[in-house]
């Protein structure tokens, strides 16, 4: 089932699914409506880039624990929103990555538990400026107005084979620029839920931004691109690029 929240007359309500809506036929809100959290250095090739970082002070060793951050509720877009790109013509870069969203009130559960507390999965570009630090995510580059587009839909877990194993691909302009696999992920989506809700009450509607991949030049955006990430089995998130002031 994909489960959508659209925006009408009426205001915001629920539609599902058995198969894809066209969604720009619909005014699409956010797929998930709670706290958004991010994982930060969860892809194997953004560790290893990060490796002599690591052993240099003031930190000499690798995270042992999952890194958090949080994109806060003036980030959140639906498909076919604008993204908005600073005035101050700062390069912003995609950040393509599987959301888990939550289903029921997740507290101190189990790797082996966690699939029962998941109620689906959805997309989320995880939009960012350039960071300099990925010990302590900087909020001025990942939260910004529009800086975290989700959905189109929550896909229900049950028609997800394995959310560890999932391609990734992100468009420019109708052009293939990245692709990675949820298989890069450092700490896997049960691991995940696991560590986050052995401190944090995860709540119904709750979303967790499994990874991000390095941010090269692949990822970069600039104003007036179309970018469209796709995720195997879950549905493609299509968002515009434009300047700070445009209406989103």
């Amino acid at each position: 089932m994909f489960h959508y929240r659209v925006l009408s007359n009426e205001g915001a309500n629920t539609i599902s699914s058995q198969s894809p809506l066209e969604a720009s036929q619909y005014h699409l809100l956010p797929a998930a409506k709670g706290t958004v959290l991010g994982v930060a250095l969860n892809d194997k090739g953004l560790r290893e880039s990060m490796e002599t970082a690591f052993n240099e002070k003031p930190h000499v060793t690798p995270p042992n624990t999952p890194v958090l951050h949080i994109k806060t509720d003036n980030t959140h877009i639906g498909f076919g929103q604008n993204i908005p790109a600073p005035s101050s013509g700062e390069t912003i870069y995609a950040g393509p990555s599987l959301g888990i969203v939550i289903g029921k009130v997740c507290t101190r559960v189990s790797e082996e538990q966690a699939e029962d507390f998941i109620q689906g999965y959805t997309l989320v570009n995880e939009v960012s400026l350039e960071e300099a630090s990925f010990y302590r995510p900087a909020v001025k580059a990942k939260c910004r107005d529009g800086f975290c587009p989700i959905g189109p839909a929550i896909v229900d877990k049950a028609q997800v084979s394995d959310a560890n194993k999932l391609n990734i691909d992100t468009y420019v302009n109708g052009q293939l620029k990245h692709q990675t696999n949820t298989d890069q992920l450092h700490y896997n989506v049960a691991q995940i839920i696991s560590y986050i809700s052995s401190f944090i009450s995860l709540q119904p509607g709750d979303l967790v931004i499994a990874g991000t991949p390095l941010r090269t030049e692949q990822l970069a955006l600039a104003v007036n691109d179309e970018v469209m990430i796709e995720i195997e089995g879950i549905g493609q998130l299509s968002n515009k690029v434009v300047f700070e002031g445009v209406q989103i």
